[in-house]
């Protein structure tokens, strides 16, 4: 019987705490939110109100994962995030029954050719094949999910050496050949962390043919560990090519262009979400960051609106065609299309003076950004599509859209949009929120707090461990080679056998009442992607 007795009474005080623990918990709870002053419901219903709070917390989840459909989520939709996923970890675009596309909306299509062009006919090059790991799934039902890694042997579908654009070639004495008409837009060391910028130099290297630009946070020995070609961005702030006093330093700027990897520059006047100077928190400023930056560490950074070397088109073309000079290296600028006029101006001035940049890259609205405020990354600058084709316009309008290539940029993560944007005037096209997916990012949507569950955008150690470089690296070439390979089946559908010969006249925009409006390719956008 004592044995009996002991063991009720365990149950018993075990059965007490569980009530008692979590009663107390609750009246201290009451006590303490009746008696706070900031939040009106809690003084009230301290109970209910608590609850309240904690739905609003975990609300974002709870519609990415349970109530938003498959097409629904902002900034990204459930398929779009998945399908870049899918793309990375298995190499497969595939999809069954049919697409969960909304045809009844607006938007563009590609105009299949009625006879199209076989894949034995395509200009492509896979001569050279590329051994990644790819994932196979063994079982994967409601209780139970196993897969494992494969080395495959993967085409590259590289452009060929004759069809790859050249970026400076009448203007530079080292000119940028680009096997690939994708690649890795402005992410920066400091917005992201070390351990995914090196993932993604190390991917897209294993990938070949493309680019890494490195963002206004300037270039470090992370970008580089891959050997891929890079694009070293140059910001208002000036980060990597400035003094302690924040002038712009030509000594600076001649080491980083007599880099091998570095193949070409550019001027960040402005991106799509944040039409100003970028803004990093002083969580994420690292001694390192501080020191590629030539910043004070542990302080919050924020570049000037605008770059204060130059302030009119002229001082501008005056300044690039210096860089050209001294680094020997092609030098473009980045912009948001906003004030047409301005940009009309800076086209004209082109055509009077001779001078222009090497390439223009266009970022649209709906751009991504590391930090930047509501207001700006909502309401300022016009959107990629509108963009796009107006630059391209403007540019043969004044007889200069055949000196220079145009990036375009701005969630085009999947084959079908990047075909829309070179469509539509692009020559190349750059992804940043796409490769952050490959590395493991899952849209938690606080870049600028440090605290990415991820270990992606943040540069905290602790949260870095998730990332395994070596893991990602692979997913980020079988993405990019995904992407390639698609953007190759697209260009057969519309009857070419390269995408670098993708225009206008492969387009058609359907409209919400069904009516159709083919884009008739101008002749010297032709002339220029033949």
């Amino acid at each position: 019987m004592d044995g009996i007795s002991i063991v009720l009474g365990i149950l018993l005080t075990l059965i007490g705490l569980i009530i008692l623990v979590p009663a107390v918990m609750i009246l201290y709870l009451m006590f303490k939110d009746e008696k706070q002053e900031e939040h009106a419901v809690l003084r009230n219903f301290p109970i209910l109100g608590k609850m309240r709070y904690i739905l609003e917390k975990i609300g974002p989840e709870m519609r990415q994962y349970l109530f938003s459909n498959d097409n629904e989520g902002k900034p990204f939709s459930r398929n779009e995030y998945q399908q870049t996923v899918l793309s990375g970890k298995y190499k497969s675009r595939m999809l069954g029954f049919g697409s969960e596309r909304d045809f009844e909306k607006e938007g563009y299509y590609i105009r299949n050719a009625l006879f199209p062009v076989q894949r034995d006919e395509l200009r492509v090059d896979n001569s050279q094949k590329i051994n990644s790991m790819l994932y196979k799934i063994d079982k994967d039902n409601l209780f139970r999910r196993k897969e494992h890694r494969e080395e495959k042997e993967v085409s590259p579908f590289l452009l060929r050496e004759e069809d790859s654009p050249v970026i400076g070639k009448e203007t530079c004495r080292n000119p940028f050949k680009v096997r690939s008409l994708v690649g890795q837009s402005a992410m920066s060391y400091g917005s992201l962390g070390e351990k995914a910028i090196t993932a993604l130099s190390t991917g897209l290297a294993l990938a070949k043919g493309t680019w890494m630009n490195t963002g206004e946070g300037g270039l470090s020995k992370h970008h580089l560990k891959g050997g891929v070609d890079i694009i070293c961005q140059i910001g208002p702030g000036l980060f990597g090519v400035r003094t302690k006093d924040g002038e712009f330093s030509w000594e600076e700027f001649k080491k980083k262009s007599d880099l091998d990897e570095v193949k070409a520059f550019e001027l960040k006047l402005a991106q799509g979400a944040k039409t100003r100077g970028g803004h990093v928190d002083g969580a994420k400023v690292t001694p390192e960051i501080a020191n590629i930056r030539n910043v004070e560490p542990h302080k919050s950074i924020d570049s000037p609106n605008r770059f204060k070397e130059f302030g009119t088109n002229e001082e501008m073309l005056d300044f690039i065609e210096k860089m050209r000079e001294i680094g020997g290296k092609p030098v473009g600028i980045k912009i948001v299309i906003g004030n047409t006029d301005d940009f009309e101006k800076l086209a004209s001035y082109m055509a009077a003076s001779g001078k222009h940049p090497d390439f223009i890259t266009v970022d649209g609205g709906e751009g991504g950004t590391g930090a930047s405020y509501q207001e700006l990354a909502a309401s300022t600058g016009v959107p990629i599509k509108s963009a796009l084709p107006y630059v391209h316009d403007t540019l043969l309008k004044f007889g200069v859209r055949d000196k220079l290539k145009i990036f375009a940029s701005g969630k085009l993560l999947t084959p079908d949009r990047i075909a829309f944007a070179l469509a539509l005037g692009a020559d190349f096209v750059n992804i940043a929120r796409g490769l952050m997916f490959s590395v493991g990012c899952i849209q938690a949507q606080v870049c600028h707090t440090n605290n990415c569950p991820v270990g992606v955008a943040t540069t905290d150690d602790k949260l870095q461990k998730a990332l395994i470089v070596e893991e990602k690296a692979f997913r980020v070439c079988n993405y990019m080679l995904s992407l390639r390979e698609g953007l190759y089946n697209l260009a057969a559908a519309a009857g070419v056998d390269t995408p670098v010969k993708l225009n206008r006249g492969h387009i058609v925009f359907r409209d919400k009442d069904g009516r159709l409006y083919p884009m008739e390719p101008d002749a010297a956008h032709v002339l220029q992607k033949a």
